[in-house]
């Protein structure tokens, strides 16, 4: 019934709108294979948030981006601990990226928390399998974040905005046709709230955060470039107390604190050969990781990975052929203080293979080798197909493949007073999903739907008491089974009013029967922006909906329940004071809703912001 109601919605103003004269809109590439590819030909579902979006609709963290895009579940626990789960499996599943780099080091998740979206250009999210392309840690998909690439000539610019705190950010860059320099700084102080919810102090957020990029045209076939990343937080949280017996007395006011350290950089070199049919690419990418806890001792974990790229293509130069063939040669190396002699490294070959033949058919194949120091070798396949009907605004797309996930450090060899089990099976991932986009009211706007399932082998549990053979880490035995469809609608319903919206339905269950926790079996997020006053203000409104949540409430008896439904409304607005300078506004949590993400911890009330904008 939701969905049908989604659907109609989004077709509404078909009557109203279909003499408009149809409108052209930007080719968009995705960063989904070796190379771009074009998200018309791609055959994988996907989702796009452009730094439009973004600005329209009053985003200011990258979290908040992706609560309510179709097959995300996004919780948090405390604003500083805020985990994504793709199509209902695990949250180190999904790869997270800036700029094409590993956010995250050696073998963990990356944690959300005050991550900026100042400056970025567009987020980009891959669902399904992706270890093929992505490797280990990408086997329900991958969300990467790309930052702005300014064009020709000097650029700069700033925001600041205060409410519940205060956030800045500059800008700077200088280009010429061959090349330039990119600077970015942010900082933000968030008071946050308290995330007991018992009235104590607030648990805020202090982030800032550096970035640089460089690159060159250095001849007509080589250039190379690099860019380096810093980010420093601390953060306030609440303790929590295993003897409690109720939700109020799980999470304790308390004086906890913590520090984060980010530092990832890449260099990189490309080199085009045979008058431009075969393309030549090599980087090094690191990164590393540090967080203490109450100034206890550090954890820290470092990733180093060496990439090689070979892109030829088979009926012409690399960039405009129809067919290409791509190599991909790897090798990864992670760190982990958790087990600092257990060191582990990978060596990896992909082929890729891509097809756009003239009768509306394209094709994507990947596979991908590894060869594991300390797991066995992995072999990991991906297909993906679109298919454009002729004479008919409709694009069929499905895709298959397969996934693999590595146990952690952590999984295998204990830590924080809990065994390891060093015979841990990696995870398997294998899924599909098959599609149906379609262009409606003359190109103003597009309709998808896509039904998918996912099944998980070897999922790795965790138990508070130690098991038979003295672990607390074991794989189960069976089928993690997952399954759901996917809705989504953009429209430009007229020349001032752009309508959007996600619907989710997901059933994630274990081998047992056991519906898994924090996987929303309904999300819908509607959004809404309006130009008036001559494109000088614009007026926006976000919706969140989630209902049948089950989260473990570790409390009491220790059970599973689901958590009560809610809905959540955002409202933004702007207005462009010159060309150059706009006001903002923003309220979250407009009608101060109460709710719960995971059992146990307050979410934000209702907060309201004012800032200030400019570039030049």
């Amino acid at each position: 019934m939701r969905l049908s109601l989604l659907l109609s919605a989004a077709l509404i103003p078909a009557t109203a709108l279909a003499q408009e004269k149809p409108i052209l809109l930007d080719t968009i590439y995705l960063e989904a294979g070796l190379t771009p590819i074009e998200a018309q030909a791609y055959g994988r579902a996907n989702s796009v948030i452009t730094a439009e979006d973004i600005e329209a609709r009053g985003i200011h963290t990258v979290q908040d981006a992706l609560r309510g895009l179709a097959g995300l579940s996004v919780s948090s626990s405390g604003t500083s601990n805020t985990q994504i789960r793709i199509r209902g499996a695990e949250a180190n599943h999904t790869l997270v990226l800036i700029d094409g780099v590993r956010a995250a080091a050696g073998d963990s998740e990356y944690y959300l928390s005050g991550l900026d979206t100042a400056n970025i250009d567009r987020i980009e999210v891959l669902r399904g399998p992706q270890s093929v392309f992505f490797g280990a840690d990408a086997s329900a998909g991958v969300v990467n974040i790309i930052t702005r690439r300014p064009g020709v000539g000097t650029e700069a610019g700033g925001k600041l905005e205060i409410g519940n705190g205060w956030a800045a950010a500059v800008h700077a860059s200088r280009r010429d046709e061959r090349g330039g320099v990119n600077f970015t700084a942010m900082k933000r102080d968030d008071n946050g709230y308290d995330h007991s919810g018992s009235g104590g102090e607030d648990d805020g957020i202090r982030r800032r955060e550096l970035k640089l990029s460089f690159d060159r045209q250095l001849t007509d076939t080589l250039s190379a470039g690099f860019m380096i990343r810093d980010a420093r937080e601390e953060y306030d949280y609440d303790g929590t107390s295993w003897t409690a017996a109720t939700e109020d007395e799980y999470v304790i006011d308390s004086g906890d604190y913590g520090k984060r350290d980010e530092t990832a950089g890449q260099i990189w070199t490309k080199l085009e050969t045979m008058n431009g049919r075969l393309l030549h690419s090599l980087s090094y990418d690191q990164t590393r990781f540090q967080l203490s806890q109450n100034d206890g001792p550090a954890d820290k974990a470092r990733t180093d990975i060496w990439k090689y790229r070979a892109v030829y293509g088979l009926d012409g130069a690399y960039a405009t052929a129809n067919q290409t063939l791509a190599l991909g040669l790897e090798q990864r190396k992670d760190e982990n203080s958790v087990a600092t002699d257990q060191n582990r490294r990978s060596d990896s070959a992909i082929l890729e293979y891509r097809g756009a033949f003239g009768n509306g058919l394209d094709v994507q194949l990947g596979l991908r080798r590894d060869n594991n120091d300390l797991f066995k070798d992995a072999t990991t396949w991906s297909l993906g197909l679109s298919y454009e009907l002729p004479n008919a605004p409709l694009r069929l797309h499905a895709s298959a493949g397969t996934g693999v996930v590595n146990p952690s450090y952590l999984e295998l060899f204990g830590g924080y007073g809990y065994a390891g089990n060093p015979d841990l099976k990696p995870e398997e991932n294998r899924g599909f999903d098959i599609g149906v986009e379609a262009t409606v009211l003359a190109g103003r706007g597009t309709v998808d739907l896509t039904y998918f399932r996912e099944d998980l082998e070897n999922e790795i549990s965790f138990s508070g008491t130690a098991l038979a053979n003295g672990t607390n880490y074991y794989n189960q035995t069976g089928t993690s089974a997952r399954q759901g469809v996917e809705a989504s609608f953009d429209i430009q319903a007229t020349d001032s009013l752009r309508i959007g919206g996600n619907y989710t339905y997901l059933d994630a269950k274990d081998p047992d029967g056991q519906v898994e926790i924090r996987r929303p079996r309904h999300t819908l997020g509607l959004n809404a922006a309006y130009l008036f006053a001559q494109g000088r203000a614009r007026l926006s409104g976000d919706l969140l909906y989630v209902a049948g949540n089950d989260d473990a409430q570790y409390f009491g008896s220790y059970e599973t329940k689901e958590l009560p439904d809610y809905t959540v409304v955002n409202i933004a607005a702007g207005y462009d004071l010159t060309d150059k300078v706009r006001v903002t506004g923003r309220v979250t949590n407009l009608f101060d809703e109460d709710y719960a993400e995971t059992w146990g911890y307050a979410t934000p009330g209702r907060k309201a912001y004012l800032g200030l904008e400019a570039r030049w």
